[in-house]
Order: C-alpha cells, then structure tokens, then sequence
C-alpha cells in the first residue's frame, strides 16, 4: 500500500491509496486515491509507515524543497514562475525559468511560526476564521512573539481583537512577498490558501493563485 505523508506542525497532508483514516479527515478522492489532512498528533498513533515523506513531523526521506518543486511540475507550473509554500512554521519559494528550476529559498527563523502564531491567537481570543477582513494597514512584523506584541499593545488600546489579527495576517502576506522577492505573480501553496484574508492581503501585491495544501504530497509521488 502506498502512502505519501506530508507531515506539518499542526496539521500532516496524506495521499493513499486505500482508505487508512476515518472519512471525516477525507477532503477528496481523486484518480483512485484518498486525500487526507489530519492533525499531525494522530499520525504518530497510528503508526503510519509511508512509502515517502517530507515534514517537520517525520522522519522524512524527502527534502521538503525536492518535493515542491516536483509538486509543482506535476501541476505543469514552470515557466517563469515563483511557487510559495507558507506554513505554521516556515515559508520556502522556488522558481522556475524558461521551463527549468532556477531560485529558491527556505525561511526557518523571521517566518517561524507564522501559521501557528495565527491559529494561536484566534484561539486566545475565540475569534473565528470568517471574522478576519483584508485590511489597509499592516503590523509590518518579523517574527511570531514581535506580533503578539502588537497585537496585544492594540487591543489593550480599544482595537477589536479580529481587526488586530487581521493587521498581523496582512504584514505575513506582506513579509512573504519581500521574502519572494517582489514577483509579479506567485502560485501559493499551504494552508494559508483557506485563510482568505491572508490571500487578499497577498493580492493586493501581486496576482495570486492558489494551489492548495497537497503540492508537497504530490511531490513524493
């Protein structure tokens, strides 16, 4: 049985060819396998053994760059393009020219924890997904703990905690831009493809689309 695991800080990507998890951690079946996203706490108790894996969560055999780039191949995004990989941890972009890799980088320390920093403070405040707005103006931050700084210092201030969030989604859209290098368009890979507020953010500096959270899975295959 085949299984390709990409295991994340908070939440791991599956695709398998049989079914190996409950139904409600099934997002589709596609092309005779079973797309999953689980929280990456119940992979360890189930004692997956993957055909191939990339991930902070696993004991991968696969960089996570590789399978990115291969991802994004299968997906026929290669000409000219910028393809970015925003997490709860970290934020890695490659790109392509005339057909052929080109560039790359992989941001493990300022882009530390920015998924995580997200869904923590939304859970601080029991504020909800939707509530979040594209707004103008941004906390222009450089790391998780500098935001909840701000974050906190204007909501002390009388600011409603959605609205300081969505300040802080906007200076990541912002931060991961700069981080790409200013391009024209980037293909946007990760779980930040749901957070619509983070996706308006980004477009409000370049074209943006979306690729989903399965562009690293599909690269293992």
């Amino acid at each position: 049985m085949a299984i390709y695991l990409d295991a994340g800080t908070t939440y791991s990507k599956v695709i398998s060819q049989e079914k190996i998890f409950d139904e409600s951690f099934c997002l589709k079946n596609f092309d005779g396998k079973n797309y999953y996203i689980i929280p990456s706490k119940i992979i360890k108790s189930h004692n997956i053994i993957p055909t191939s894996a990339c991930g902070h969560m696993a004991q991968a055999d696969k960089n996570e760059i590789i399978a990115l780039a291969n991802g994004a191949k299968k997906l026929g995004i290669t000409e000219n393009a910028t393809v970015l990989d925003l997490g709860s941890r970290d934020a890695k972009w490659i790109r392509f020219k005339d057909g052929k890799f080109h560039d790359m980088d992989w941001n493990t320390s300022c882009a530390s924890s920015t998924g995580a920093t997200v869904e923590m403070l939304m859970k601080f405040y029991d504020v909800n997904p939707n509530e979040l707005a594209y707004n103008e103006e941004k906390f222009v931050v450089t790391c998780g703990i500098f935001g909840m700084e701000k974050i906190m210092d204007s909501i002390s201030s009388g600011i409603a905690p959605a609205e300081a969030i969505s300040k802080f989604v906007h200076g990541i859209a912002y931060n991961a831009w700069n981080f790409s290098h200013n391009p024209d368009k980037i293909y946007l890979s990760g779980g930040f493809c749901q957070n619509e507020c983070f996706v308006k953010s980004l477009e409000s500096y370049c074209e943006v689309e979306l690729l989903g959270r399965f562009v690293l899975c599909e690269g293992l295959i």
